[in-house]
């Protein structure tokens, strides 16, 4: 069994390898100490207009019609 020759070219892979794996970014995840406070201060107005002909309205009063 013949032992080849470690080429300075795969130790520099080897280091540059080691080097990068330290270098990985760490993603820490914690919770906020004080609790989540949603203020939700919603003021809603609503205005609904009908303008209706007067012989539309005579026509929607009918009882016949429904």
């Amino acid at each position: 069994m013949k032992r080849l020759p470690i080429l300075p070219t795969t130790i520099s892979a080897m280091i540059a390898l080691l080097a990068l794996t330290g270098c990985t970014p760490t993603v820490k995840i914690e919770p906020p100490d004080k609790p989540i406070v949603i203020n939700l201060n919603v003021k809603i107005e609503h205005e609904i207009r009908i303008k209706i002909d007067k012989e539309l309205d005579e026509l929607l009063t009918n009882d016949e019609l429904f």
